[in-house]
């Protein structure tokens, strides 16, 4: 078992404070939006061995166990963080697997340098996600039936909005939802940011179910994302409940501290609430149009007291542990990689104890029984 050593990375819309406060040292200051535990190549967890992702590429099948390199490959299929947002992020959506692979060959075939600004997919991969709240955590996740839109959207009485109202009532849902982002991210920009300014008046005034989207004018003035967020189901998660974030599905986080977890892809198509490029017509080719539900999750609980958060997907499985002081010892030996992430309180994995905020790394079929008072996440894959 090896103890990790995680980046945090400084994006703009970091918290000041959640990620140091868990973590029990004083804030620096700046922005702290994520850190990462696992083995991704742009900021991979250091052990006492060495990087991450050079410990198993050194020798995969013993570190993530043959059934994992037989379905994932030689690589871990997922990536863990703390995600702690102090403003909103770019309201985005995923591609599915089979979208990434088409999009990444298509740009590596036109020659796309992979750094490029314009670029849309890093990898050929698909990026699942699941966010699960450690506090309060605001955000949109999904479309909302247009009806319910036409009636937010008509009630801030803005005349440059009343063809997104015509057109949410009277078109079927799919179309109804498609022409109204086409038409909010193709509008000129000027038309646009007055609108949104409007808007942003309008949602101050009123507050109730339109003040998130007068926070959200607040950190993006006069951004067309600013609309496109009133088409999406606003939520708001306790600690312990979680959101499943599948391809198509356009989402943004808003406030709050979490954990997150997701197959190991950077492949993300914008939506707005961002200086960075949005390509709109690969983003209608990915948006799934359709009202749903958001879906929040609550863990699946155990004999064991393991809580499951149960997915459609096998890059990923987490779940929680609660453990009450007097609890017997937890054996969490698997044929899996697993990483282990104490939230509160301090457990004991094998020879080390986790305080909040630290982690482990387990490879497949090491000894790992995990004992204490305090709450743990373990990530791992379904082989």
């Amino acid at each position: 078992m090896d103890r990790l050593t995680n980046t945090i990375r400084p994006y703009a819309w970091g918290s000041t404070t959640a990620i140091a406060e868990l973590l029990g040292v004083a804030p620096s200051g700046e922005p702290q939006a994520e850190m990462w535990m696992g083995a991704h190549p742009g900021a991979p967890s250091r052990t006492g061995r060495g990087a991450l992702n050079e410990v198993i590429a050194a020798d995969p099948e013993h570190e993530l166990g043959t059934a994992a390199v037989a379905k994932f490959g030689p690589r871990l299929p997922f990536l863990l963080k703390l995600l702690a947002a102090g403003a909103p992020l770019s309201l985005q959506v995923h591609p599915d697997l089979a979208q990434a692979k088409q999009g990444y060959a298509d740009e590596e075939r036109r020659g796309v340098p992979i750094d490029a600004p314009h670029r849309n997919y890093k990898d050929a991969n698909h990026k699942p996600e699941l966010i699960c709240a450690l506090t309060p955590f605001d955000g949109l996740c999904g479309f909302r039936a247009p009806g319910e839109t036409a009636d937010l959207l008509e009630a801030l009485d803005v005349d440059s909005l009343k063809p997104y109202v015509d057109l949410l009532r009277a078109q079927p849902e799919e179309a109804a939802l498609r022409e109204v982002l086409t038409a909010v991210l193709s509008a000129d920009p000027e038309q646009m940011a007055e609108t949104v300014t409007e808007v942003t008046a309008a949602a101050q005034r009123l507050g109730g179910v339109h003040e998130p989207y007068a926070s959200i004018a607040h950190h993006y003035p006069g951004d067309p994302g600013v609309i496109a967020a009133m088409l999406l189901n606003y939520v708001q998660l306790q600690p312990g409940e979680a959101l499943f974030l599948g391809a198509g599905v356009p989402h943004a986080y808003l406030n709050g501290l979490g954990v997150e977890i997701m197959a190991n892809s950077d492949n993300v198509l914008r939506c707005g609430l961002t200086p960075k490029h949005v390509d709109v017509p690969e983003l209608l080719r990915i948006v799934r149009f359709e009202a749903t539900d958001p879906g929040v999750l609550r863990p699946e609980g155990s004999s064991t007291g393991e809580e499951v958060y149960e997915t459609p997907i096998d890059e990923f499985l987490l779940s929680r542990f609660v453990l009450p002081e007097g609890a017997a010892p937890h054996d969490l030996t698997a044929a899996t990689p697993q990483i282990l992430l104490c939230t509160a309180g301090s457990v004991r994995a094998g020879e080390l104890t986790l305080e909040p905020g630290q982690s482990a790394f387990v490879p497949a079929g090491e000894k790992a029984e995990v004992s204490g008072v305090g709450t743990l996440f373990r990530a791992t894959v379904v082989a």
